[in-house]
């Protein structure tokens, strides 16, 4: 029976939640003090853009990014400048905006937030968990999630390596397995490959279509669809799973609900964003602080992290600062002692 269990990292600027499964990473839950995107379950005071019929949608905007609408199953289409009251049902993802879903009206009000989305500890709760652990382990494995969310390699021991790919129209998996080193036969790596992949696809956030690549050409059976309900069954019944191609691949549509974390934690170049460097910087300071009590420790950062970092790394106390050195790296952060 699989085991779950929870821990909560807490820093100046953001908490991070981490749920284990089996030992290894589910979910990684992120919030940002400074962070504007419409975050699931917030709700807002709108107002319509833009209303295009032949989509099917409206925009509007909200007092800062913006969001969709859309039309079907509405009583009467919105018109523009008309004013609603509207909650995030699935957050942004690849340039499209948060998905919106209509609670009511709301004259003349400004554009704005209402009610922010649950916090990362409701989130948990929402989950099924009522305890969850803090301190030093969380920090690790929360660091650790964090790297698996945005890496595409994933090398399981039994040699069953998964390398997950994101893309405009969909998520490829492909699975592989090393020629030497492992005992697993093929039909087992892909059965246990199914279990990892929806593994995975929840630490990262990622929905939609997604295509995985099984092992060979394996015919489509009932122990792989079994698998594969079994894994992706802590998705909701909304997953929709296709038989096994000719080609080996399985096809599945699963939910959109969160921002995919690597669009929330790196650069399109795949390099770790200003904002995601800045908090590690807090990180490390803070960390480095518990080793060194009676020092004075200053992050060396490139400008972009600096200005971000700044305001974190003050809640730290008088000895913690940062300076701008052009060129440097983004991570790790170099820690230096006055």
């Amino acid at each position: 029976m699989a085991e779950r269990c929870a821990f909560l990292d807490r820093a100046p600027g953001e908490v991070r939640a981490v749920v284990m499964l089996d030992g290894s990473p589910e979910r990684l839950l992120i919030w940002r003090e400074d962070d504007i995107t419409p975050r699931l379950g917030a709700r807002y005071a709108a107002r319509v853009e833009a209303v295009s019929e032949r989509m099917g949608l409206a925009r509007l905007e909200l007092g800062g990014p913006g969001g969709a609408l859309r039309l079907r199953g509405l009583a009467a289409a919105p018109h523009v400048g008309e004013r609603l009251q509207v909650e995030v049902v699935a957050e942004p993802v690849r340039e499209k905006p948060a998905a919106l879903r209509l609670s009511g009206l709301a004259p003349g009000s400004t554009p704005g937030l209402l009610s922010a989305a649950p916090t990362v500890e409701q989130q948990l709760t929402d989950l099924g968990f009522k305890l969850w652990t803090t301190g030093d382990e969380a920090r690790e494995l929360a660091d650790a999630a964090q790297a698996a969310a945005i890496a595409a390699e994933h090398v399981r021991p039994d040699g069953v390596t998964l390398t997950v790919q994101p893309t405009r129209a969909l998520t490829a998996v492909d699975v592989d397995l090393a020629e030497t080193g492992g005992s697993v036969s093929v039909s087992r790596a892909n059965l246990s490959a199914l279990a990892e992949a929806a593994r995975l696809l929840r630490l990262k956030a990622l929905g939609g279509l997604v295509a995985i690549d099984l092992i060979g050409f394996p015919k489509n059976d009932s122990r792989l669809q079994a698998a594969a309900r079994d894994a992706f069954a802590p998705d909701g019944p909304e997953v929709v799973i296709a038989p096994v191609s000719r080609f080996g691949v399985m096809e599945l549509a699963k939910p959109h609900l969160r921002q995919p974390l690597h669009e929330q934690l790196v650069d399109k170049d795949g390099q770790l964003n200003a904002r995601t460097a800045a908090q590690a910087v807090v990180r490390a300071l803070e960390r480095q602080g518990r080793f060194d009590p009676g020092s004075r420790l200053v992050a060396v950062c490139p400008p972009e992290v600096a200005v971000l970092a700044a305001p974190w790394v003050a809640h730290l106390g008088p000895r913690f600062s940062v300076r701008v050195k052009l060129g440097a790296g983004r991570s790790p952060p170099d820690i230096c002692t006055l």
